[in-house]
């Protein structure tokens, strides 16, 4: 099956994204958070952070959608590092890479990675930052198999109704990535 990356941005982009993050978090977190805890992470409730955030961040961050067929099977997202990551200037912030439960290990997230450094070097970053939730194995493994490295920074994030640790991830950008613009209009194929 073909998997397009594209930019992403509308209303029902920025919909169907607060779903699969819903989704997305439930499955990854089963085993971290309570059953309690999971079922408050609910559809509507990532859809309207998703819309408040992305109506704040839209002129600074990048939203890029996974998409097979017209369904939406992932997104990135990627933006600025803050002051609070007392980072050097030229350092992006990759805030998110989630995938559909069932097409988790098909290639989509490698893909989406792929897009989001072809984006921060497009943007002129020199280097990336992410958080990834300590005792989420498979997703620590994910990004270290991109190159991304734990970098001793750690701290709590808010999962739903649950506090959790996090850890930071870094890399750096290679100037001579392809385009975001080429990235995200190319057509992959992905299992």
């Amino acid at each position: 099956m073909t998997l397009t990356i594209r930019r992403g941005g509308t209303p029902e982009d920025v919909a169907a994204i607060g779903e699969l993050h819903a989704l997305s978090r439930r499955s990854a977190y089963r085993e971290l958070l309570t059953p309690r805890q999971l079922a408050e992470i609910t559809v509507a409730d990532q859809q309207d952070q998703w819309a408040r955030r992305y109506a704040a961040e839209a002129h600074t961050h990048r939203l890029h959608l996974a998409v097979r067929d017209t369904a939406v099977i992932g997104f990135s997202y990627l933006g600025p590092a803050g002051p609070e990551e007392q980072a050097a200037p030229g350092t992006g912030l990759l805030n998110a890479i989630h995938v559909r439960p069932d097409v988790v290990g098909s290639g989509v997230g490698l893909a989406l990675m792929g897009t989001c450094l072809a984006e921060f070097a497009a943007l002129g970053h020199h280097r990336a930052l992410l958080y990834v939730v300590t005792d989420n194995t498979r997703a620590r493994r994910f990004y270290e198999r991109g190159g991304w490295a734990a970098d001793g920074v750690v701290r709590d994030t808010v999962i739903g109704p649950a506090r959790v640790p996090v850890v930071r991830y870094a890399r750096p950008i290679a100037a001579q990535l392809p385009s975001a613009s080429e990235s995200a209009a190319s057509t992959r194929t992905a299992r």
